[in-house]
């Protein structure tokens, strides 16, 4: 079942290409559908292909193709094949993250609060918040949450309000999304690529920047092992 924003969305897409022969922008969706930002519109449109009606083309602009329309809706259904989402890893993009259902087999994690990925924030340690989370995406070892905040990662499909599930450790392979500590002071979620004697905190979002430091710098807090999203 679609909630009224995804289908509103749905039928959206689905007009402009048959109108137009191409699917809408994301600032053409966010008008659309009147949202604040298109991070409400990559939370619908990865919603839509988790359950099947859309998919992303690879290496198109607007690579938006409708899979298939609700039972309800008249006219002719698109003739492709459902899609069938892949499941999350922390060591390729996570643009379409499954939906972890709170099941009886599941744990209490330490929600540390808020994570900017954007602007690096102080990670804060509220030992007293918990979270319920299904063991079945855990991986072994120790591990604690933390929401995001921001939307420099939406490229990974990490969205702002989900919650991130992280494995502690103090290291990382290149390329792994990783919390680390800045300075001692900040926290920031980013993918961490090494580059000779540095550290580059690489972004998922072309409108932000990559930064890098010096190896004394950067202190690794835990890696990325699954994520949790609410609709």
């Amino acid at each position: 079942m679609l909630t009224r924003k995804q289908y509103d969305l749905l039928m959206y897409i689905q007009d402009c290409l048959l109108k137009d022969g191409i699917p809408p922008s994301f600032d053409e969706m966010k008008e659309k559908l009147q949202l604040k930002s298109k991070s409400g519109i990559h939370r619908l449109v990865t919603g839509l292909e988790e359950r099947g009606f859309i998919r992303r083309l690879p290496h198109k602009a607007r690579a938006l193709e409708v899979v298939r329309l609700p039972e309800n809706v008249p006219g002719e259904k698109p003739k492709h094949k459902g899609f069938n989402p892949t499941v999350i890893s922390n060591d390729q993009p996570l643009g379409r993250p499954g939906m972890p259902v709170i099941e009886a087999d599941a744990i209490s994690l330490p929600c540390y609060g808020k994570i900017a990925a954007g602007t690096p924030i102080e990670a804060l340690r509220d030992e007293t918040a918990q979270i319920g989370v299904p063991t079945s995406i855990l991986s072994s070892g120790k591990h604690y949450t933390l929401e995001v905040e921001g939307e420099s990662m939406i490229e990974a499909g990490i969205f702002d309000g989900d919650t991130v599930i992280i494995e502690y450790c103090d290291t990382a392979e290149s390329g792994n999304i990783v919390v680390a500590l800045i300075d001692e002071s900040e926290a920031t979620l980013k993918r961490l690529r090494r580059k000779g004697d540095s550290i580059a905190l690489e972004p998922a979002n072309k409108e932000f920047e990559t930064r890098i430091f010096g190896p004394d710098r950067v202190t690794v807090q835990g890696k990325l092992v699954g994520l949790m999203r609410s609709y």
